[in-house]
C-alpha cells in the first residue's frame, strides 16, 4: 500500500509513521509504481516536448547554478533530477541496510545526475527511466536478508533519524512530489502542440 505522501507534505502525517510498515518487497513494488506512473505521464512526449520550456512562476532551484535558479525545468530536467534522487536514496539505503553507518556530521551523498541539457529526445527520457529503475531495484537486491534497520542517520532534520527503509522511501517521496510538475509540463507542451506521439 502506497504511503500517503500528500499528507506528509501537508503536515497531516509524520514521515516516519507513513513509511513505518514498509519492507524491502513493498519498496520494490512502490519503485515499480513510481516508474510506471512517470513513464505513463511522459509516454506521449515527442522530442520537442522533452526540451519544451514551460511557464513556471514558482521556479526556484536553490541548489542549481545562480544563473539558472529561476529557470523553469524542462521535462528532461525533471526526469534526470527525479531519477538521480531516487538512485541516491537507494544507494544510501543499501549502505544502511548492510550495517554501514554514515559518519556523524555528514549528510551522506551518493549522487550522479545526468546533465539535463544532454537529454534531448523522448527515447533518451525512456532510456533514463529504464536504467534508473534497474539501478534502484539492484540496490534493493544488495540488502542482506536481515537488514540492519537499527542503523540510522538524519538526512533531513525535520524527518528525524532514517533507517534503510526510511532512506529508500525518501527517494519515492521525492519522486512523488514531482508528478504534478511532470503533468503540468505535458499539459503546457500539449497546448503548445509539442507532444502527441501516438
Amino acid at each position: 500500500m502506497k504511503p500517503d505522501f500528500a499528507a506528509v507534505r501537508e503536515g497531516r502525517l509524520n514521515y516516519a509513521d507513513a513509511v513505518r510498515d514498509l519492507d524491502r518487497e513493498a519498496l520494490r513494488a512502490l519503485t515499480d509504481d513510481l516508474y510506471d506512473e512517470v513513464g505513463a505521464i511522459v509516454a506521449p512526449a515527442t522530442d520537442a516536448a522533452v526540451v519544451f520550456e514551460p511557464v513556471d512562476p514558482d521556479a526556484n532551484d536553490t541548489f542549481g547554478a545562480s544563473e539558472e535558479a529561476n529557470l523553469p525545468w524542462t521535462l528532461a530536467h525533471v526526469v534526470v533530477h527525479l531519477t538521480a534522487s531516487a538512485e541516491e536514496s537507494a544507494a544510501l539505503a543499501s549502505q544502511l541496510a548492510r550495517g554501514i553507518p554514515v559518519p556523524p556530521g555528514e549528510v551522506g551523498r551518493s549522487r550522479y545526475e545526468t546533465p539535463w541539457e544532454t537529454v534531448t529526445t523522448a527515447a533518451a527520457v525512456r532510456d533514463r527511466l529504464t536504467e534508473s529503475r534497474r539501478i534502484c531495484r539492484a540496490f534493493l537486491d544488495a540488502w542482506p536478508d536481515r537488514p540492519h534497520l537499527d542503523v540510522t542517520y538524519t538526512a533531513i532534520p525535520r524527518l528525524g533519524p532514517l533507517n534503510a527503509v526510511g532512506r529508500y522511501a525518501l527517494g519515492l517521496f521525492h519522486g512523488d512530489s514531482h508528478l504534478g510538475q511532470l503533468r503540468e509540463i505535458m499539459r503546457q507542451a500539449r497546448e503548445a502542440g509539442r507532444p502527441a506521439a501516438g
